[in-house]
């Protein structure tokens, strides 16, 4: 049964790399995002020597892990007994993980874990040889449109689906961070359902605060994804951009509340009206067609 569907809105915590390194804390946050109300929970993926040249990871950058950028790249990396550990707390609590692999090795070290989706990054879908590798993997894709024109997105939607890949959420997305109201076009979630019909559409955002997300709900987005955190002032290049706890469960509650208020668009009379139908109304004396 795929976790994205029109009936509800799924609801992804994104720990990506704000667990800093560390699977106590990314097991912390993954409990606490279930407690939240999340349904999922998403990391990254890296061969940290294919995605960077030596040039970068040679790059002076002081970090907990190191005085270089190659120390905080391999130190940011969980290894596979790291997602197996991962794996049996979301399993046995009840919430779905994956991640987002960034080359070819990292999308067989993932599917090796039988990750339900893999999530491809807005960063990666202009690589042509990696969303084939991943969609020739049997494993069900999700897509983020940040950095994308819709030329852009047209060819990523034609060159999976050209690959026998399966689009399980294209998700709207601004990859600035955090990014401002007038970058964040909730409206392209419409342009994206009406392009793309087949597809089922989602909003990955990166706003300061939650509005923009239950707002989503409104113009279709039948999942939502934010970074998560435990707290916006750790230390990481993600945190400030990311939902706490509390937003997150304050989010969801919007979220649960929006869908309700967005209701079906059928345009009926509710029972509830019928009582105040006969109070107020003098004369029904209009035939309807």
């Amino acid at each position: 049964m795929s976790l994205f569907t029109f009936d509800k809105c799924t609801v992804v915590a994104e720990i990506g790399i704000n667990h800093n390194g560390s699977i106590d804390l990314a097991l912390e946050m993954i409990q606490a995002a279930h407690r939240a109300g999340c349904d999922a929970v998403k990391f990254q993926k890296r061969t940290v020597d294919v995605v960077y040249s030596a040039e970068e990871l040679e790059r002076p950058r002081k970090s907990p892990f190191g005085e270089t950028n190659g120390d905080l790249k391999r130190g940011l990396e969980f290894g596979r007994r790291d997602y197996e550990r991962i794996a049996a707390l979301c399993a046995e609590i009840g919430i779905t993980w994956y991640a987002s692999p960034w080359d070819e090795a990292s999308v067989d070290f993932l599917v090796a874990l039988d990750v339900p989706y893999l999530k491809m990054a807005s960063a990666s879908v202009t690589d042509r040889d990696l969303i084939v590798h991943a969609a020739r993997s049997g494993v069900p894709l999700l897509v983020s449109t940040g950095m994308c024109d819709l030329k852009m997105v047209r060819a990523v939607v034609e060159t999976i689906e050209d690959a026998g890949g399966e689009i399980a959420c294209l998700y709207h997305c601004t990859s600035t961070y955090p990014a401002l109201p007038e970058e964040i076009n909730l409206a392209g979630i419409s342009t994206l359902r009406e392009r793309f019909p087949q597809l089922k559409i989602g909003y990955s955002g990166h706003e300061e605060g939650i509005l923009p997300s239950i707002l989503s709900i409104a113009f279709g987005a039948v999942s939502v994804e934010r970074h998560f955190t435990l707290d916006r002032n750790m230390w990481g290049s993600d945190q400030a951009s990311s939902v706490d706890v509390a937003q997150t469960k304050e989010m969801i509650a919007g979220i649960r509340l929006a869908e309700k208020t967005r209701g079906n668009g059928v345009i009926e009379i509710y029972n509830r009206e019928r009582p105040v139908m006969e109070k107020l109304r003098r004369k029904d004396t209009l035939a309807s067609l």
